[in-house]
């Protein structure tokens, strides 16, 4: 490790007025962050903490139907408050990783990070949910961008996550036993007005929309369905855990058991 400045804010507005400092970083939970440090492969001059802006933490309904969860709130708070609200999603949360990063990592740093193999961006994407920021509001297909690439401007917040609920979801993940996150994972939520499919650990260019089963699980939503479908491999992510080809053939079986968990 090496020195640092640490900031503590206490309000978004505070946060915000930190993180304009140079070489100025936010610390959300610091699951990914952190062990970025230890490797050296970042270096700021200041970490801004947003573990103790309690406005950015909860689980609850809004007015308008929808399950709003606060960029602070950890993995373990939302698998147990959104049980009732979104089974799915609370089930999403109550996998990622070990409890030790449960009880420590943050929706709105997972979201933020964007990393290629996180649960969270599929559970994002996969319902249609939007990401609240400090300054505006940003749908989810808009949001992710690529590999670790967000719409977030410099010094942006990730303050809250609004997930519509659907009439139906699974979240499908063939786990990486080593690190635990997904080699393969799938989310596919049901909606009065068609089906979305989102899949995360699988390409180069990060979490994506599988529109082809879309289209045809809108049209019947069978598990039976996505068996004649198949995804490129020549964009799939391909290492020692597996090929990209491997990755493409998951995707369609993850999808496939998700599909006839819900039924």
């Amino acid at each position: 490790m090496y020195n640092f400045d640490v900031e503590m804010p206490g309000t978004v507005q505070d946060a915000v007025k930190a993180l304009g400092r140079e070489e100025a970083q936010p610390l959300s939970g610091g699951q990914t962050l952190i062990p970025t440090l230890k490797a050296r492969l970042a270096a700021p001059s200041v970490l801004v903490s947003l573990s103790g802006i309690d406005e950015m933490k909860g689980v609850c309904m809004s007015d308008d139907g929808k399950l709003c969860i606060g960029g602070g709130t950890v993995h373990a708070t939302v698998a147990r408050e959104a049980a009732s609200h979104y089974p799915a999603l609370a089930g999403l949360a109550a996998r990622i990783g070990d409890p030790a990063v449960r009880n420590r990592g943050t929706i709105g740093g997972s979201v933020a990070n964007n990393d290629p193999s996180a649960c969270y961006p599929a559970g994002v994407l996969g319902s249609g949910a939007t990401v609240v920021t400090n300054k505006r509001e940003i749908s989810a297909d808009d949001y992710f961008q690529g590999m670790f690439e967000t719409a977030l401007d410099e010094g942006e917040i990730v303050t809250e996550v609004k997930f519509p609920i659907p009439q139906a979801a699974h979240y499908e993940k063939m786990i990486q036993p080593a690190s635990r996150f997904p080699l393969v994972a799938v989310f596919v939520a049901k909606f009065a007005d068609g089906v979305r499919v989102a899949v995360t650990g699988a390409s180069n260019n990060g979490v994506f929309r599988w529109t082809e089963a879309e289209a045809a699980l809108s049209s019947n939503f069978a598990a039976d369905v996505v068996a004649g479908l198949s995804v490129n491999a020549d964009d799939m992510i391909s290492d020692l855990h597996g090929t990209g080809e491997y990755r493409a053939h998951l995707i369609g079986v993850m999808t496939k058991r998700a599909v006839a968990a819900i039924g």
